[in-house]
Order: structure tokens, then C-alpha cells, then sequence
């Protein structure tokens, strides 16, 4: 894949496209000071690349990871030990790709742990149905209450079992605790996969930012409302699929196109 990522990066220079890398919004460049230096319209598509945080006693403890973080430090090439146990939170794709990947890594047992039943799973089901051709063993309607811990490092990690009630806001029936159904599974490494979310402190002040934790923008232009400023992607929907993502990237160069010809964007 990285030859291919090359090749997309090789295409996109020779059509003179300027690529500059190591730069940090907000450190390196403010985005309302590119349109003081003479940038016609910025766009925004830094998708959503920061972990949502658990509230879980002991994941500061050796051994715990927030699962995006650990793709991109294996994607840097760091080599890293998952011991034989592992054990995974959450139920999303990036939760399933934690759980293969960590098999891939030497793990002899990997356990997902899903709060909710296997209809509410929001992990795509082919992927589910590999990852347990795989042997991965998934532990549905089981909620982790607290990461074990000795000298430092992760030992176990323990959890109550779920039912589920009435559902919630997401539509979805709310996971409740049954009481006196903790048990602990013995694990070296604990993945935290339970959402990924945007990282927005590079944005103006001026730039509206949804409840969500998502960039508003105009639902046809896609423009924020600091004007001739763009966002699309996971940044605007929440994490979303690739090709959503390069749908709202062909959206925004239309609606920047027609707006620096003066023309009306419908």
C-alpha cells in the first residue's frame, strides 16, 4: 500500500500540486493567516486521527494503548511487544482492526470487549466474521471496569457483564450493568478502541464547531462559516469511509472553483 500511496503522491505533485510535510497548523501556520498571505480558499480535511479518551482506572498502567496511536507508531516502523494476551475495547472497525493486527503482532489470545449484543455492533460484519475465523473471541455485552495492574504493568482487566434497556439517543438500546457479574480475564495488553474523534485546536476562533466535535459547515458549499474557508471529510460527518471522504474533497474543489469565478453554487 505504500507504493501505492507514493504513486497517488507522485500524480498529485506532477499536476503542481506543492506538498509540504512536518507542518502543524496552529504551530507552524494559523489557517485565517493563509488567507492573509494571499491563499484564495483553504481547505480543511484533517479527518478524525484522535482517540476518543475512556475513563478507565488503570490505563495509565505499561501495556495500555489507544489503538490509533498504536497504528501509527507500527506504521513508523517501531517494533512493539503485545505479549501473548490482548485484549481489546470496543466494537468498530478500528477495534476489529486492532484485534487481527495484534494476531499478526504474535498474540496468542485476543478478546474483544463489546458493552452491547452483535446486532448493535457498528463494526463492519464481514470483518467481524474474519476476525473470528481468526479465533478472535468476542465477548459481547461486556463492559471493562477497571485495567489490573502489578509493579507498573498490565496484568488483567476487569469486567461486568451488559443487558440491554431502553434505547438511548443513539437509537440504540442502553447497555446496563448486571450487578454481580464481575469477573477478570488475565491479559499483557490492553487496546483502547472506542472512537475516534477530531483534533480541532489549529481552528480559528471563528470557525463554528458542532456538539459532535465536528467542523459545521454549509450543507451544499461545505464552507465553514469563516468564509472561503472549506472543511470535508470525517472532520465534518465524524468518522466516515474513504470513499466519503473523496466524495466531500471533489465536492469542496467544485464549490471553491465556482466561488473564485463568481459563479452561484447550488
Amino acid at each position: 500500500y505504500k507504493r501505492q500511496l507514493q504513486a497517488d503522491l507522485d500524480y498529485i505533485e506532477g499536476l503542481g500540486v506543492d506538498i509540504q510535510n512536518n507542518t502543524t497548523g496552529s504551530k507552524d501556520f494559523a489557517i485565517d493567516g493563509l488567507l492573509k498571505e494571499g491563499y484564495a480558499a483553504v481547505f480543511i480535511a484533517t479527518g478524525s486521527h484522535k482517540s476518543v479518551e475512556l475513563n478507565l482506572e488503570g490505563k495509565e498502567l505499561e501495556g495500555v494503548f489507544q489503538a490509533l496511536d498504536l497504528f501509527r507508531r507500527l506504521s513508523m516502523g517501531e517494533k512493539i511487544s503485545l505479549g501473548e494476551k490482548v485484549a481489546v475495547v470496543g466494537g468498530g472497525d478500528v477495534a476489529i482492526d486492532a484485534a487481527r493486527t495484534a494476531l499478526r503482532l504474535g498474540a496468542k489470545e485476543v478478546h474483544i470487549l463489546y458493552r452491547r449484543s452483535r446486532v448493535e455492533m457498528p463494526a463492519n460484519p464481514s470483518e467481524v466474521r474474519e476476525a473470528e475465523k481468526e479465533e478472535v473471541k468476542i465477548h459481547f455485552l461486556v463492559n471493562p471496569t477497571k485495567i489490573l495492574g502489578k509493579n507498573g504493568r498490565v496484568t488483567g482487566i476487569n469486567c461486568i457483564r451488559m443487558e440491554l434497556g431502553e434505547r438511548d439517543e443513539t437509537g440504540r438500546r442502553r447497555p446496563i450493568s448486571v450487578e454481580g457479574s464481575d469477573y477478570t480475564i488475565e491479559i499483557d495488553t490492553v487496546i483502547l478502541a472506542i472512537g475516534e474523534t477530531s483534533d480541532l485546536s489549529f481552528l480559528p476562533k471563528d470557525v463554528i464547531v458542532s456538539k459532535n466535535n465536528t467542523i459545521a459547515v454549509d450543507p451544499i458549499t461545505l464552507e465553514t462559516s469563516l468564509p472561503r474557508i472549506f472543511a470535508g471529510g470525517d472532520v465534518v460527518s465524524g468518522p466516515a469511509s474513504v470513499i466519503e471522504a473523496v466524495a466531500a474533497g471533489k465536492r469542496v474543489a467544485d464549490s471553491i472553483d465556482k466561488k473564485l469565478r463568481g459563479e452561484n453554487i447550488e
